[in-house]
């Protein structure tokens, strides 16, 4: 798990020129570069960190910056931020992993213009909380609200980072059902421990798990309460 800044697999691409203007110039224009990390800020979009081919580096661009190398800008079309990107980061703990079973496959995501949109999985970032010792105030890792973003590149230029709930994969050997699917939000604390099962009372290396025994006493009457001195003379009447 890394804090703040996470390497990614190199992504040889374009950059809209006016975002290394600060959007104040270069309008239309566009240059080579190599994504090569990404940058988590809680609450921010996801950011990308790149080289120029003058050996310049620039740091936390967004999505939206970037295109396809093959690509000509003017065939691209021009999506914002919150249009390739559904959620924030969760936390400045990001992870980057490439799933096997994901890796090359193509899929299509529901955007908020309720489109599909085509393209091919490139890797995932995901989130989670440090330390049990830092107070956490971030929704990585609540069930429900909990999201992680698969990065893709998409059949018309641009890259998108869109979660599960948005996505469809293609798996040509798998996958045969194309209904939108109705599931609900998984909002359970799945915990194995939380049982009434604990372990025997020894030594033993392959120890049994035992039930916890309920030892509250009842009793029918007053009669019977004053009666029962147990607690005085450790069971013994």
């Amino acid at each position: 798990m890394s804090y703040l800044n996470a390497n990614i697999q190199p992504i040889y691409c374009k950059i809209k020129k006016e975002f290394l203007y600060d959007l104040k110039e270069h309008h239309g224009e566009s240059e080579e570069c190599v994504i090569f990390s990404i940058t988590s800020i809680s609450g921010r979009a996801i950011l990308f960190n790149i080289m120029l081919p003058n050996g310049a580096c620039f740091w936390r661009l967004p999505i939206s910056a970037f295109f396809q190398k093959s690509y000509d800008r003017a065939n691209v079309p021009d999506m914002q931020v919150h249009e390739l990107e559904l959620w924030n980061c969760f936390s400045y703990w990001p992870s980057v992993t490439c799933f096997d079973w994901l890796d090359g496959l193509k899929g299509k995501f529901l955007g908020l213009d309720k489109k599909f949109y085509h393209g091919k999985y490139l890797f995932t970032i995901d989130w989670a909380h440090p330390d049990t010792n830092i107070l956490d105030v971030e929704h990585s890792e609540i069930p429900q609200e909990h999201k992680c973003a698969h990065i893709l590149e998409l059949d018309n230029g641009n890259y998108a980072a869109q979660p599960n709930n948005r996505i469809l994969w293609h798996c040509n050997s798998y996958t045969t059902d194309n209904n939108w699917p109705d599931y609900s939000v998984q909002s359970t604390y799945w915990d194995a421990e939380d049982s009434s099962m604990v372990t025997e009372d020894s030594n033993k290396m392959f120890y049994d798990m035992e039930e916890v025994k309920d030892e509250k006493r009842t009793y029918e009457s007053y009669k019977d309460y004053a009666q029962d001195m147990s607690y005085e003379n450790n069971g013994k009447k």
